[in-house]
């Protein structure tokens, strides 16, 4: 690694949320690559599997005079579960000399709670760490040829336990190491020495298991323990060649199916609750799992505006809008859209993912920045991820953090700060005044996504601005497939706007245009919609009952829109109070991980002004008995 005067940087990263560890990461860098490396490693923590933290610490120090060391040899056991994995541990141990492998094993659970890594002695089975609770934690090394690669959030695990092992395995008296990251997500694990290397083992425990932890192996003097510490803690060192991760082999030497690692991973989700399955709409059930906030998506007079556009033009409009895909129906749609939001100009897309993806990635592109609320829908997400421009994602519905992640990303060419309007997992809003003025302020496009604001907030169903009484942002997103009944995304803004996505949304100009029926059936929703200002308030009226039902059995929640959650936790708790919920005739979904973090799995009921206020009551008095059932087991 060349660096500029031959300094280098230990960057160092620990991300942890009430005390409880979260995250860790080091790379060893030139001074140049401190300040964006910094970016990525809290990225990184921002976006870890086990929660958001309340607490990152970046911390850099010099990393003088590195040793230079040959990553250790690579090989792996392919197991199939636990249980085989921990008996790989245990003949490996054998084979490496080790003895007392069936004490030294069980106390491998005592280090999950350490902060670094148990220090032990090989034979008599003392503890030799300084402090118990911490632990001895492996710092300062990296691999060599770290400046070549380019820095990611995305955690390498493979690579960062391969530098951790080689350098542990070389600390003097060390004669092997054993270790299960703590990441849910990551279920391999390892045992090395000098004379194993590294050996894989491909599982350890079950997706979705945040235990991990590691054991050194010591033998020696006890006068030279503090030299062992020393080097594992502070003796900077660089791993060269370190070998590309090994493909899968299956037992025995056997070459898999590239599609086995599918059906282990599927299995892996089953195992944690996270199964998902397609299914048809259930028959006979009272459903509160549906967008149709207004119940429009079965009115007959979407449904006859539907057919006769599609007898008039046909089942679906044979190209793309650029082409010769757009009919009739899609301008007549578009300029009914800029009248009902008050803006210039409006532009369909074919479905609401694609207008988010479409609108965040044209507007930014690599050196711009975007800046995500935390809580935002996938599809902003993923337009703030395909956009390659820098991602700041700040607290959820926090503007003081928006303004400061704004000013702390300096001047750019461009910058576009995108929300939800309403939450969909929450049913909370955003502060749109305050939103506004923070863009503003900070020279940043302004958007936001009313997928569940359209239909349902202000006094005639015409979003958060008129919620609020608010200006127009910059751009207002939005999709027809949630309160207007139909299906389609939408941006409406002024003229220049719409023409720039035009002429730069990919998703836009190389997608077929939606069919023409569709945008006919939300033409009539918007018309029904405008003719009857008292549907918005009767949704919201039905969240309010349901809110002070579920008060009534003990269940405090929360709305400001026509999602009610109800937090339940646990990914498999969740789905057994939903399937329960099922029984009693009521279709509520639960929604897990990835949707939600881990550990926040909740029913979320979407409510309609269609729902009747007796079925309402009865589904609070199911969701309480449900509750209750699960908590005596």
């Amino acid at each position: 690694m060349k660096t500029e005067e031959g300094r280098l940087f230990s960057v160092k990263m620990r991300a942890s949320r009430e005390g409880a560890h979260i995250s860790g990461a080091e790379r060893i860098v030139p001074a140049a690559a401190v300040p964006p490396l910094a970016a990525v490693l809290a990225e990184r923590a921002l976006s870890h599997s086990k929660g958001r933290p309340d607490f990152i610490n970046i911390k850099v120090e010099t990393a003088a005079n590195p040793l230079r060391l040959k990553a250790l040899s690579v090989s792996t056991r392919e197991v199939d579960t636990p249980e085989e994995g921990w008996r790989a541990v245990r003949e490996l141990l054998a084979e490496d000399g080790i003895s007392r492998i069936d004490e030294i094993v069980p106390l491998f659970r005592e280090t999950y709670a350490m902060r670094g890594a148990m220090l032990l002695d090989a034979d008599t089975l003392e503890r030799l760490e300084p402090d118990p609770l911490r632990g001895v934690r492996a710092t300062f090394m990296d691999d060599a040829a770290s400046a070549a690669h380019a820095f990611s959030s995305v955690k390498n695990h493979y690579a960062e336990a391969v530098v951790l092992a080689t350098k542990v395995a070389h600390a003097p008296g060390i004669v092997g190491e054993i270790c299960m990251s703590d990441d849910p997500d990551y279920i391999t694990g390892y045992v090395a020495s000098k004379r194993l290397g590294y050996v894989r083992i491909t599982r350890l425990k079950d997706a979705g298991d945040p235990a991990g932890g590691r054991i050194f192996l010591y033998r020696g003097p006890r006068d030279k323990v503090g030299e062992t510490i020393d080097f594992i803690q502070r003796r900077c060192v660089l791993v060269e060649d370190v070998p590309p991760k090994p493909p899968a082999q299956g037992k025995a030497g056997r070459n898999p199916s590239p599609v086995e690692g599918l059906a282990r991973e599927l299995e892996e989700i089953r195992a944690v609750g996270l199964w998902r399955s397609v299914r048809e709409r259930p028959a006979g059930l009272k459903i509160f799992a549906a967008n149709d906030y207004l119940g429009l998506a079965d009115d007959p007079r979407l449904k006859a505006a539907a057919a006769e556009a599609i007898a008039r033009h046909g089942a679906g409009s044979g190209a793309a809008r650029l082409i010769s895909g757009t009919l009739p129906p899609h301008i007549a749609l578009e300029r009914h859209l800029a009248a009902f939001k008050g803006t210039e100009d409006a532009l369909v897309w074919a479905t609401g993912y694609m207008a988010n993806v479409g609108t965040v990635s044209a507007l930014v592109g690599k050196g711009d920045a975007v800046f995500s609320d935390e809580l935002n829908h996938a599809s902003i997400v993923d337009g703030c991820r395909l956009s390659r421009a820098d991602v700041f994602v700040f607290r959820h519905n926090d503007m003081d953090d928006l303004a400061a992640k704004i000013a702390a990303a300096g001047p750019r060419r461009r910058m576009l700060a995108v929300a939800d309007a309403v939450f969909s997992m929450d049913g909370d809003i955003l502060d749109l005044p305050r939103f506004l003025e923070t863009c503003r302020a900070g020279g940043a496009i302004s958007m936001i996504d009313e997928a569940h604001a359209t239909g349902v907030m202000g006094a005639t169903g015409r979003g958060l601005c008129e919620h609020f009484g608010a200006d127009h942002p910059d751009i207002l997103m939005g999709t027809l497939s949630k309160a207007l009944g139909s299906e389609g995304g939408y941006v409406c803004a002024s003229r220049i706007v719409c023409d720039y996505l035009r002429n730069r949304s990919r998703s836009f100009i190389f997608s077929t245009a939606h069919n023409p029926g569709s945008a006919a059936a939300a033409d009539a929703a918007l018309a029904i919609l405008e003719a009857h200002p008292e549907l918005p308030q009767a949704v919201r009226g039905k969240a309010r009952l349901f809110v002070e039902a579920l008060a009534e059995h003990g269940i405090q929640t929360r709305t400001e829109s026509a999602i009610v959650p109800v937090p339940v936790g646990d990914e498999r708790r969740a789905a057994e109070i939903a399937a329960m919920l099922e029984q009693d005739g009521f279709y509520v979904p639960a929604i897990r991980y990835p949707t939600v973090p881990k550990g926040a799995a909740r029913l979320r009921v979407a409510l309609s002004a269609l729902h009747r206020d007796d079925d309402l009551q009865a589904l609070a008095e199911a969701v309480a008995k449900a509750l209750a059932a699960q908590r005596r087991f």
